[in-house]
């Protein structure tokens, strides 16, 4: 009871520690959260947590030992390319939003199911994470049984889900606040940030 107890505490804190750090998951929340309201941040964790999901069972199989170094690095190239894209997009809406707070918006960011899946499958460092520390964890909770990694692995989504629903729910009850001329600034904030990011992994790979 005690080493179950242990890993949904284990899960729960290095979720956190991960879900608070800023990354493409946040700010791509924080854009849909202003386009769709509050429930933007519960529905990105669940793209996100199936993404999870299948890397897990992938674990529990021992399939992930076959990603080397080349498979990392050309995560790194195609999922920069996306994050620079979906950052371009985000941009876009910006400058709409300049005109009217409720514009169009890009296709992605108006699914948050598929933006969680999307920045998540995109971040290198999500892969890097799961096949270093994340694998290693769930291990570790297989040796005590499949409910214990699976306990892990709950509280690690608790963690998530905790954080971004709170930072959906501030950002949905922002824009009411917000002129245009604010929010456009807010969403320009965020698809710069995600070309930065894109490129910053794109350029990596290509140096």
């Amino acid at each position: 009871m005690i080493e179950l107890i242990e890993m949904l505490t284990i899960g729960f804190a290095v979720g956190l520690s991960g879900a608070l750090v800023p990354g493409p998951m946040l700010f791509a929340t924080i854009d849909s959260s202003m386009k769709e309201g509050w429930t933007s941040g519960p529905k990105v964790v669940l793209g996100h947590a199936l993404l999870e999901l299948v890397l897990c069972i992938l674990i529990v199989l021992g399939m992930t030992s076959l990603v080397g170094e080349k498979e990392i690095s050309a995560i790194s190239l195609i999922g920069g390319s996306v994050l620079i894209l979906f950052g371009i997009g985000t941009i876009k809406d910006a400058r709409k939003a300049s005109a009217s707070i409720s514009g169009k918006t890009n296709r992605i960011s108006a699914n948050p199911v598929a933006t969680g899946i999307i920045t998540s499958v995109s971040n290198p460092y999500f892969w890097i994470w799961w096949l270093a520390a994340g694998s290693a964890l769930v291990l570790k909770g297989l040796e005590t049984s499949l409910l214990a990694a699976g306990l892990f692995v709950f509280g690690h989504w608790m963690a998530d889900l905790s954080w971004f629903s709170i930072v959906s729910a501030a950002f949905s009850k922002g824009k009411e606040l917000m002129s245009s001329r604010v929010y456009g600034i807010v969403l320009l904030s965020c698809g710069v940030f995600l070309i930065l990011f894109g490129s910053w992994f794109a350029a990596g790979v290509l140096a």
